[in-house]
């Protein structure tokens, strides 16, 4: 199997991580059900966490790349903050977060954190298929 890819762009008034989740749904089907019930859910929630964290804390604007490659899926999300993503403390009583990027970072075969031209970064994870 070659490479299938979809780009999506978004700005702060259209679509919400939800969306992007539904949108990631989408394409995994498009590939004809060729991952594992699990293998899906950890790119739709990797696809969660690296989107959350672009609206959180890259500007609220992204764009969200998934590209199928024979053995991997890669989930690429540009947004225009040049601030890399970092490991936190677990926020166990408070509610305010810390767990995504350790589950971005367990669940991802490579992660990456690429500079762009623009002054922002792509942050870059490859799946197993």
């Amino acid at each position: 199997m070659g490479m299938t890819g979809t780009r999506i762009a978004v700005g702060p008034s259209t679509p919400s991580c939800a969306d992007a989740r539904e949108l990631a749904r989408v394409f995994l089907d498009a590939l004809g059900r060729t991952l594992t019930g699990e293998a899906e859910q950890s790119v739709v929630l990797v696809v969660s966490e690296l989107v959350t964290n672009a609206l959180r804390h890259g500007g609220g604007t992204y764009t969200l790349d998934l590209t199928a490659h024979p053995d991997s899926i890669e989930i690429a999300v540009h947004d225009p903050s040049p601030q890399a993503p970092h490991m936190r403390t677990p926020d166990l009583a408070g509610g305010t977060g810390g767990f995504g990027w350790h589950m971005v970072n367990d669940l991802s075969r490579s992660l990456t954190v690429t500079p762009t031209r623009e002054g922002g970064k792509t942050v870059r994870a490859l799946l197993p298929r």
